[in-house]
Parts: structure tokens; C-alpha cells; sequence
């Protein structure tokens, strides 16, 4: 058994694994202020459905909504195949934990698309940005207190670094940085699941203040299959986020994931509230 932070973190056990449904406990290494750090949450719900012997393929697409954040302790988790077509598959996932007088109380839906690939033409339209290396750039070191999940990975950021001054002045919201597991770990399904939400709130970086901001809900598209994972290993992804519009309390923002190599292994947008 692997005794990665993260391998920990997704550990599942299962009542009846026909059925779907599975039981962890929330992770202190992925804490994040009030709950776990959204990717490890979206993780937990892309290995409930990796997990289930009814799996058809690979993940082509994951959307996961945070209805309330998990409190540290125990929860459940049911995974369901809906519909398996030829070449997809699509599941709704839930995640409760207990409630007042037994009542689950619901803490995120997602669905999960699978596909069984077949092999075809392929290019790519979004060309990694040209950036210096990972050596050439220095490491991300000191996060806010409370925020344990930010040591579980190496960040370097290239622009775009949350600002030294929250003076309210208004600027871009793009911010590029190569990143990876702190810990080596090669790279796979979950872990890149994970790093598509590790990314600031763009209103953060738009104007220089530290407003309160959530998720509310993230969709992530794998562009890639196990092979292009494997060649990664545990070496750096580059990341790229930008805001793309903010208005009456919500905003979204996108971002990319390439490896080393320049090969887009995964984009994402999410949809974010804020506070004024």
C-alpha cells in the first residue's frame, strides 16, 4: 500500500463494491481553511468511479459541485453507472456525511464521463506558452497558515503570483507556474484531477484584494490516456489560469495543463463566488 500523502488521502474502503458505495476520512494533509482542498475532493469522487469493476475506459470528463465543505471526519461515498453506451460511460457520484439525527447531509454531486478510446488523428490547438524551465525559476515557499495542502506540492511560479500588495489595483488575472507533486509521485487520473484546482481565485490577482471565494463548480476534461500519464512520471506539469468574467458575486476561470513536453494533458473551468 502506497504512503503518499495523496495515495492516503483517496484511500477507500468499500461495503459493497457492486453497489457503489465506498467510505474514506477526510485528509489533514489536503486541509484548506474551513474543508479539504476542492481537487482532493474532486479526486475522492474520479476514484469512487476507477474504483467500481463496472468501469468502462478511461476519464474523458469530470464536473464536480460543492454543495457544503466536508468536515474532518468520515464520509461516504456512492458511485453509479447510469448509462454505458459502446464507447462512453457516464456516472453521477455522491458524497455525504452523516447529519443531524442520522440524515446524510449531501456535501458535493459530480458526474464522470469514461470512454473507451479508439486511436485517431489528433493535434492541438493550444500550443504550450514558451516559459523558462523549471530549474530556472523559484520555488513557491511560504503559504498562509491553515493551508496544509499547499505543502503537499512544489509550486513555481512564472507570472501571476498572488499579489505582495492588496491595494486594489486592477490588473490581468493570467498566472503561469510549473508544478508537482512535492512528494514524487508519477502522475495519474486523480493527481491530475487534483492539480486542474490548484489555482488562486483569479478575482484575487484582478484586483489585488483578498476577498472571501469559492468554488461552487468545476468541470475537468482529460485530454490525454495512461500512456502520455506515464511519461510525465512525477516530473512538472506547467499550469496556466485567467479569468474570463466577473459579475454580481460569481466568476469563472480556466486553466490548462501541459507536461514538459508540451503535450495538453488537461483543461478545466470552474465557476467561483466571491464577496465584495
Amino acid at each position: 500500500m502506497s504512503t503518499h500523502p495523496f495515495d492516503k488521502a483517496l484511500a477507500l474502503e468499500h461495503s459493497d463494491i457492486r453497489a457503489g458505495h465506498f467510505t474514506g476520512a477526510t485528509s489533514p494533509d489536503y486541509w484548506n481553511m474551513v474543508g479539504p482542498f476542492g481537487g482532493a475532493t474532486a479526486a475522492i469522487a474520479l476514484q469512487s468511479v476507477l474504483r467500481h469493476p463496472d468501469l468502462l475506459g478511461t476519464p474523458l470528463a469530470l464536473t464536480v459541485n460543492f454543495a457544503a465543505a466536508l468536515e474532518a471526519g468520515p464520509f461516504d461515498v456512492q458511485a453509479t453507472p447510469v448509462r454505458t453506451n459502446r464507447s462512453t460511460q457516464h456516472w453521477t457520484v455522491q458524497i455525504t456525511q452523516p447529519g443531524a439525527g442520522g440524515t446524510p447531509n449531501m456535501t458535493t454531486t459530480a458526474t464522470v464521463v469514461t470512454a473507451a478510446r479508439r486511436e485517431t488523428w489528433g493535434e492541438s490547438d493550444t500550443p504550450m506558452p514558451e516559459v523558462p524551465p523549471p530549474e530556472a525559476v523559484k520555488r513557491f515557499s511560504i503559504g498562509p497558515a491553515g493551508v496544509a495542502w499547499l505543502d503537499r506540492y512544489e509550486m513555481r511560479p512564472i507570472s501571476g503570483g498572488i499579489p505582495a500588495k492588496w491595494d486594489g489595483s486592477l490588473q490581468h488575472s493570467e498566472s503561469r507556474l510549473w508544478l508537482r507533486d512535492a512528494e514524487e509521485r508519477p502522475l495519474d487520473f486523480c493527481s491530475l484531477a487534483a492539480m486542474s484546482d490548484m489555482f488562486y481565485p483569479r478575482v484575487w490577482l484582478r484586483r489585488a484584494k483578498h476577498v472571501p471565494a469559492g468554488t461552487v463548480s468545476i468541470t475537468t476534461y482529460f485530454h490525454a490516456g495512461p500512456e502520455q500519464l506515464s511519461a510525465v512520471g512525477s516530473g512538472y506539469l506547467l499550469g496556466r489560469a485567467v479569468g474570463q468574467q466577473f459579475f454580481n458575486g460569481f466568476f469563472d476561470q480556466a486553466a490548462h495543463l501541459w507536461s514538459e513536453k508540451g503535450v495538453l494533458l488537461a483543461t478545466s473551468n470552474q465557476i467561483v463566488y466571491y464577496k465584495e
